[in-house]
């Protein structure tokens, strides 16, 4: 039978649902605990104030309700969730120092071809809870842009991390960005200096192979006055019988004159509950746009929120969705309209 759009026949498909050896996964901790989220940071090496940050989430975790309104959540069992996976015990500079199986899903997916075709002038590559590739244009650096791995950049920029961290989504603004805060491992840190343009989109892409895994990346994006900056990320799961849980923080600072554009293509199983918080600042004459599209999950509650706080600052959303069978997409937008 056809349909009156044919174009959107294939987009109930998985192509993606294939997964690799799991000796990591497998071996994997499940449950949520204060010794959890200690072996986290120490495993991290990460500073008293990480940590400390990461016990008031896990207090504030433990003492907020689960949202009652929105996506039935009902099938999110924390005990049974394996909060960190470390695949491989360093970070790649080449594609060719992944391991073979890593290697070959990010064949299968693309992301080599993409780089290689300078479609994208920086990649970041996370498989479970770490970024395990990571590349950016040598002329990009040299003009000061940073674009790191957000556990690199806690400790080769310690001062401008701590400085922005947790500043545009607070440790308790809601259930899920607490658990993020206490859990946080992954995503990506991006610099852009004053003045700056990054013409061709910085790309990173999540994957999740683990059954029962759950994905905490947590992304800071700032943009310097009179910058530009337009960011790419993409993910994917295999299929399994039971879920796994993606709960991704994303803070943007756009100052003064600056634009960031942030796309997403979100193509999780329909296996994964998709709970994230995303959000922006606009300063003065500043520009934030959100291009959200949604095809994948099996529940996806997204707001992608811009707060206008300055005079003449600007906020677009453009979101897309798509929902096949057994599927709740439930995405939006927010504007705050808070300049003076």
């Amino acid at each position: 039978m056809t349909t009156a759009h044919p174009e959107l026949e294939g987009l109930g498909n998985y192509e993606y649902g294939w997964s690799d050896s799991n000796d990591a996964g497998s071996n994997a901790k499940r449950g949520l605990s204060e010794e959890v989220v200690r072996d986290i940071s120490a495993k991290k090496s990460e500073p008293q104030w990480m940590l400390d940050l990461r016990l008031k989430g896990l207090a504030l975790f433990d003492k907020k309700p689960m949202p009652s309104w929105g996506s039935d959540l009902s099938g999110i069992f924390f005990d049974t969730i394996k909060y960190f996976v470390r695949s491989t015990e360093k970070q790649a500079t080449t594609w060719d120092d992944l391991p073979d199986d890593i290697k070959n899903t990010y064949d299968r997916l693309g992301i080599p071809e993409a780089e290689k075709q300078r479609l994208v002038s920086g990649v970041a590559a996370q498989y479970e809870s770490e970024v395990v590739y990571h590349s950016i244009r040598e002329d990009l650096e040299k003009q000061g842009v940073i674009f790191l791995d957000t556990d690199s950049a806690l400790k080769q920029h310690p001062e401008l991390f701590k400085e922005y961290f947790a500043t545009v989504i607070p440790v308790g603004d809601n259930k899920f960005a607490a658990l993020n805060t206490s859990v946080w491992s992954g995503g990506s840190f991006i610099y852009v200096p004053k003045g700056v343009h990054v013409d061709i989109p910085l790309q990173a892409y999540f994957r999740i192979n683990t059954e029962n895994m759950g994905q905490f990346e947590r992304t800071l994006i700032i943009a310097d006055e009179d910058s530009y900056i337009h960011y790419v990320e993409g993910c994917t799961a295999p299929i399994y019988k039971s879920d796994s849980l993606h709960s991704a923080v994303v803070e943007i600072i756009v100052k003064k004159g600056a634009r960031v554009r942030y796309t997403t293509i979100q193509n999780w199983s329909n296996n994964v509950y998709n709970l994230v918080t995303k959000r922006a600042t606009c300063a003065e004459g500043a520009t934030m746009e959100w291009v959200d599209g949604n095809i994948g999950s099996k529940v996806t509650m997204k707001y992608p929120a811009v707060m206008l706080m300055g005079p003449h600052a600007k906020g677009e959303t453009l979101s897309l969705a798509f929902a096949g069978p057994g599927q709740h997409q439930d995405s939006g937008a927010k504007m705050v309209h808070a300049a003076p």
